[in-house]
């Protein structure tokens, strides 16, 4: 059966893009009962590898990422939920595999180019962020994860580790599985706008809505959010494309939320119409969204809360996820110490 292995950075609190893009896809693989394993990651070692100075942040994060899994339905009874720094093997992998990729190649990697860009590293790039996609080569292969739920942007990552995976096998023994991306069932999903119209939701920019986030402030950022900058005028014929309001509903809007919350309209595509012919204010759209969200949102807040007044055992989930994790990882480390002949004392 199927091995999937996912995670997050954990560098503050999850919003609504890791929402759509990642969280509830893998809620939905969890209980689907198709896969034999599942890991979730808490990537901290990535996430030091360009906020080396702010560990704090790291550590606050820790709680912060691992309750937004839980209220999100994420289970730890049937996935493994564990912290990347706890698993020393995966350093150790990293460390192979280093011998069996080029700077050059690093560097022709889209996805490292564009988040040097966005970071402003120029040269002064950290070893440790610039080798990131061969760290996260090493964390798929040590849990033989083939099932990669990723957003568009990390296609190249998850080829990349395609490539280390057949050099290594060609070179020494066949032990590491190639993993296949999944991308989301709706492509919208994959990078949800920034409430600025920003390419994406980022906490950097702080252009986000947190999965934490309370009634009152989902609704101010709501309110909040850029839309059609020719829509001027109630009765000026609105574009929906590239239309941040729209768009968001595109990822969470249901015929059943017109049913529920704005019965003139059967469906999205007659709101849609009806924006683009003008008539329609944003004002009135952007109502139709928070009550969408606030009902998305509400249960997993509510959940979150909760879960929070229990800190401990927040943690002893991590401990114990980390030490299930680390059993497998060194099991494939032994299994390629063997392959590559520097298994010496057996």
């Amino acid at each position: 059966m199927d091995i999937v292995l996912t995670g997050d950075r954990p560098t503050g609190r999850l919003h609504l893009g890791h929402y759509v893009g990642s969280l509830k896809r893998r809620v939905e693989l969890q209980n689907s009962g198709k896969y034999e394993k599942i890991y979730i990651m808490i990537a901290d070692m990535q996430a030091l590898s360009d906020n080396a100075d702010n560990i704090e942040k790291i550590r606050n994060s820790l709680s912060e990422v691992a309750l937004d899994y839980l209220a999100c339905g994420l289970n730890p009874q049937k996935s493994t939920i564990f912290i990347q720094s706890q698993i020393p093997e995966l350093s150790e992998i990293s460390f192979y595999y280093m011998n069996l990729v080029t700077v050059s190649r690093l560097q022709r990697n889209p996805t490292v180019k564009n988040e040097i860009q966005m970071r402003g590293f120029k040269q002064s790039i950290p070893v440790g962020f610039f080798t990131y996609p061969i760290s996260q080569a090493a964390d798929i292969t040590a849990f033989k994860a083939n099932i990669i739920p990723v957003g568009e942007d990390q296609l190249p990552m998850i080829e990349q580790t395609r490539e280390i995976v057949r050099s290594f096998n060609t070179l020494y023994k066949e032990v590491l599985v190639e993993p296949t991306a999944v991308l989301p069932n709706n492509q919208i999903c994959s990078r949800l706008p920034g409430l600025d119209g920003a390419n994406k939701m980022s906490k950097s920019l702080g252009n986000c809505i947190y999965l934490s986030d309370s009634s009152d402030d989902i609704k101010k950022k709501i309110q909040s959010m850029f839309t059609d900058p020719t829509h001027l005028r109630v009765e000026d014929p609105g574009h929906t494309e590239n239309n941040p309001v729209f768009i968001y509903l595109d990822a969470f809007c249901e015929d059943k939320h017109f049913a529920a919350f704005w019965p003139e309209y059967q469906n999205l595509d007659e709101l849609k119409a009806h924006y683009r012919r003008g008539g329609l204010g944003d004002s009135k759209v952007k109502k139709f969204l928070n009550e969408i969200l606030q009902n998305e949102l509400r249960p997993i807040r509510e959940k979150r809360e909760e879960l929070a007044k229990d800190l401990p055992y927040i943690f002893d989930m991590l401990k114990q996820g980390s030490e299930k994790a680390r059993i497998v990882a060194t099991q494939t480390l032994d299994e390629m110490k063997s392959a590559m002949g520097i298994n010496y004392y057996r």
